[in-house]
C-alpha cells in the first residue's frame, strides 16, 4: 500500500476544504504542500493526517493559510519533522535557503530544544516564515 492510499483520508479532507497544492509521494515520504484560506481548514488537514500514528515518519507536510482575518493576525508558520541525519543548518539550508538561519529555528523552537546541535529525529519543529528572504 502506497502512502497516498495510507494517507487517503488526510487528501480527502484536504479536496474537500479545497486546499490548493498536492501530495506527492517520493523517496518513501509523503510530501504534503499547499494553502488554505484559513487556518482553522489547515488544523483540519492536519487532523486529518495525525489519524494515522506514525504520520511523523511519512508525512513532510507545508500547509499554510493564505486568507482570512485569523492568518492575517499571525504569521504563517510551517512545521517539519527531523529525519534522521538532519542538522538545523540542513534544515535551514532546504526549507529557508540560508543554512545560517539555523539559530532562527532554534529561537522558533527553544520551548523544546535547549541545544542547537542536539535535534532528534521526529521531533516537530516550528520553521518560522519571517526567516525567508
Amino acid at each position: 500500500m502506497g502512502l497516498r492510499d495510507k494517507y487517503d483520508f488526510a487528501i480527502q479532507t484536504a479536496k474537500s476544504l479545497r486546499m490548493q497544492g498536492s501530495a506527492e509521494e517520493r523517496d518513501g515520504k509523503l510530501y504534503f504542500k499547499g494553502t488554505t484560506q484559513t487556518q482553522e481548514e489547515a488544523n483540519k488537514i492536519w487532523d486529518a493526517i495525525k489519524t494515522v500514528p506514525d504520520w511523523r515518519t511519512d508525512i513532510i507536510a507545508d500547509i499554510q493559510a493564505i486568507g482570512g482575518p485569523a492568518a492575517a493576525a499571525a504569521p504563517a508558520e510551517t512545521t517539519y519533522t527531523v529525519q534522521p541525519g538532519d542538522t538545523l543548518g540542513k534544515i535551514a539550508k532546504h526549507l529557508l535557503g540560508d543554512a545560517n538561519a539555523y539559530m532562527e529555528i532554534f529561537n522558533a523552537n527553544r520551548d523544546q530544544l535547549s541545544d542547537p546541535d542536539k535535534i532528534k529525529p521526529g521531533q516537530q519543529l516550528k520553521i518560522p516564515q519571517a526567516a525567508k528572504h
